[in-house]
């Protein structure tokens, strides 16, 4: 089984057997305040694991201090040996300007308990190129940005879902809560067309959720 934990924003813990995989840690951005930026997320603490990802630098997805255990750290396009086998990171951009504007972002993709899965980090391309798809292969679980802002719009996450067609999506990185930026997920909801399971906490075992079609699991935020 592979457990997913939600931290909010774009950081999640994934758990398998017998290896755990962090991506986009966020640390200390209390700072935010005085952009008029709202952020509630709890912090990040007590959490190991074997391997760190972060798509990109920037202080809500690479705090990868607050990861303990001494994990292997992979913050680069390329093809990377981990302590999860392969991991591949492709090069896309943070915003639809070839990346003038927010600068690089890394998709990551591997493979943990025989789930291929790929993190799309702060994708703000309003489509993958074909060699990005390429790259990309495919997926079971596709964890991908909705709340549009500094990443793609809602509507264009919905297309890109239906093109890559995995079995399972995992939206992230949209308001909460706990957060007053960003827009909510319900745009992406109405557009992606197919039943969502809305969870009532933010964990869930992913095989639990994969069937044969495309299925869409609404994590709520951790406790403030």
């Amino acid at each position: 089984m592979t457990d997913v934990r939600w931290y909010g924003q774009s950081a999640f813990l994934l758990t398998g057997e017998d290896r755990r995989v962090f991506i986009d840690p966020f640390g200390e951005v209390s700072w935010l305040t005085t952009r008029g930026i709202e952020w509630n997320y709890p912090p990040i603490t007590d959490v190991e694991a074997d391997l760190v990802l972060v798509t990109h630098d920037h202080l809500d997805h690479n705090a990868v201090d607050v990861i303990g255990g001494n994990p292997a750290i992979i913050r680069a396009t390329g093809t990377h040996e981990s302590p999860v086998g392969e991991v591949v990171g492709i090069a896309s951009e943070h915003d639809a300007a070839a990346g003038t504007q927010r600068g690089a972002n890394t998709i990551f993709r591997f493979t943990l308990e025989d789930v291929r899965i790929a993190h799309l980090g702060d994708f703000g391309q309003p489509a993958l190129r074909p060699e990005q798809r390429e790259a990309l292969g495919a997926v079971d679980v596709l964890f991908v940005p909705v709340g549009g802002g500094a990443t793609l719009p809602p509507e264009d996450a919905a297309r890109l879902v239906h093109e890559v067609a995995p079995r399972l999506v995992v939206p992230m990185h949209y308001r909460t809560k706990l957060v007053n930026f960003l827009e909510p997920p319900d745009a992406f909801l109405d557009a992606i067309g197919v039943e969502i399971t809305r969870l009532t906490g933010n964990e869930l075992s992913i095989e639990d959720h994969l069937g044969s079609e495309l299925a869409v699991a609404l994590l709520e935020p951790p406790d403030a």
